[in-house]
Formats: C-alpha cells, sequence, structure tokens
C-alpha cells in the first residue's frame, strides 16, 4: 500500500501559540506511529514558527517508523537534517516568510545546486526526495540531480478536484508515469485529505509515500486523531 507520513507542523502551530508543552509535538509523534502511521514529517522553517529546529533533534530518539525532514536546503537546514540522520529529506524551495510551500523545484535551472546538496545527503546514507510540479519536464530535470524520489506537489490537484474536476489528475499521472519511466520513487503532498485521498492513489501509478499534515489535523478536531490516521490506511490501501 502507499504509505502515509503525517506532517505534525500544525500541532507545532498550536504549542506555539499559548507557549509550554501543550499539546506535544512528541507525544502525538508516538502516537500517530502507534495508530499505524507509516512515518513522521516535520518541515521546520527558519522563524521557527512552528516546528522548532529542537523538535527535530528531539524527534530523532521518538520516530521509529520513518522521519522525513522537509525544507530548503539553507546550510543551517543542511547541518540539522545530518544531525538527525533521517530517513528522508525532502527539499522544497520555500521562500523566506512564505505562508506554506506554493512551488515545486525548477530542477533544470538549479539542477547544480540541487546535485551537489543531494550528494551530501546521499553520502550520509539519507534518502533524498525534491519536491517538483507535475511537469515531465521537471521530473526528467529531477533524474539529472541524482535524487531518489520527487514529490510531486498536489495543491492544483486538490484544487481542481474540489471543483468537480476530476481532468485535474492528469498532469500527475503524466508525470508519475515519466517517474517510473525514469526509476524515481513517487511521494506526494498538499492539501490531500479524505476527500481527495483514494481518487489520487488510485489513478497514480507507483505512488510510494503520501505526507499529510494539515487536513489530516484539521479533521481530526472533528473525528479524532486515531480514527483519521486509520481511515487514510483504508483509503491508501
Amino acid at each position: 500500500m502507499t504509505k502515509l507520513s503525517v506532517n505534525i507542523n500544525k500541532i507545532a502551530t498550536l504549542r506555539n501559540s499559548r507557549g509550554g508543552n501543550v499539546p506535544s509535538v512528541l507525544q502525538v509523534a508516538r502516537d500517530v506511529q502507534k495508530f499505524g502511521a507509516h512515518g513522521v514529517t516535520v518541515h521546520p522553517r527558519p522563524d521557527e514558527r512552528h516546528i522548532r529546529y529542537q523538535d527535530a533533534r528531539d524527534l530523532k530518539n521518538v520516530v521509529y517508523t520513518e522521519y522525513n525532514i522537509e525544507g530548503n536546503p539553507q546550510h543551517n537546514f543542511i547541518d540539522l537534517v545530518l544531525a538527525c540522520n533521517p530517513t528522508q529529506v525532502t527539499l522544497v524551495p520555500d521562500a523566506i516568510g512564505a505562508l506554506t510551500s506554493n512551488a515545486g523545484w525548477n530542477t533544470v535551472k538549479h539542477k547544480d545546486y540541487l546535485k551537489e546538496v543531494i550528494g551530501i545527503f546521499k553520502s550520509h546514507g539519507i534518502r533524498t526526495s525534491i519536491f517538483v510540479d507535475p511537469n515531465v519536464a521537471m521530473i526528467e530535470g529531477a533524474k539529472e540531480t541524482g535524487t531518489d524520489r520527487i514529490e510531486l506537489y498536489t495543491e492544483s490537484f486538490a484544487h481542481e478536484f474540489g471543483l468537480g474536476n476530476l481532468k485535474g489528475i492528469e498532469p500527475y499521472v503524466q508525470a508519475a508515469i515519466r517517474a517510473n519511466e525514469l526509476d524515481l520513487g513517487i511521494n506526494a503532498g498538499h492539501d490531500l485529505s479524505l476527500d481527495n485521498i483514494r481518487f489520487f492513489k488510485e489513478n497514480i501509478p507507483g505512488l510510494l509515500e503520501v505526507s499529510i499534515g494539515h487536513a489530516l489535523i484539521c479533521e481530526s478536531l472533528y473525528l479524532g486523531l486515531e480514527n483519521v490516521v486509520n481511515m487514510y490506511l483504508q483509503k491508501l490501501k
């Protein structure tokens, strides 16, 4: 089945809004794994407005499934990832101060930079993935960087699906087909939810992993965290 990695950034956002350690990022990481999630994702940003760098370090001893750290590979981020030695690092071209991730890499323009950074992580045995738009040229460019996987940026799909336009999946299908031809692993994330995840999974050949945070945490406010994790697992079978 497609693996579920739970992004716990929103737990840190709630904690930081009040100070202290409630809710506990570490406890939620323990819980989602106990409930059956295959991994935990965090995306620390330079301003530490949700996940802090220390959270990422502390989670190293808590995550016993797959640990995925996302972020823009600036020097501090590279140092953090090497110190944490996660299962996977996902490179995201976030602008400083961006509210959320809003675009994939131009893998042609930034090929040399990505190749250098990916080489660092792979030399330490860390699986690499890069955030990309569903564009065949960007998939082909990703292959040239030496990355192990791509993560398809799914905001456009989710938006079109919400409007009832099922054809919004088509660029993702073509991107996935090309990634499979190039022997690139396929992850996906951004605005995936209980409403759209089954349709996405059923139409994307070779989908290995999805990383879901905002929707999953919001849905859990109504349905409960354990229940929601298991609902995703059922839809990803």
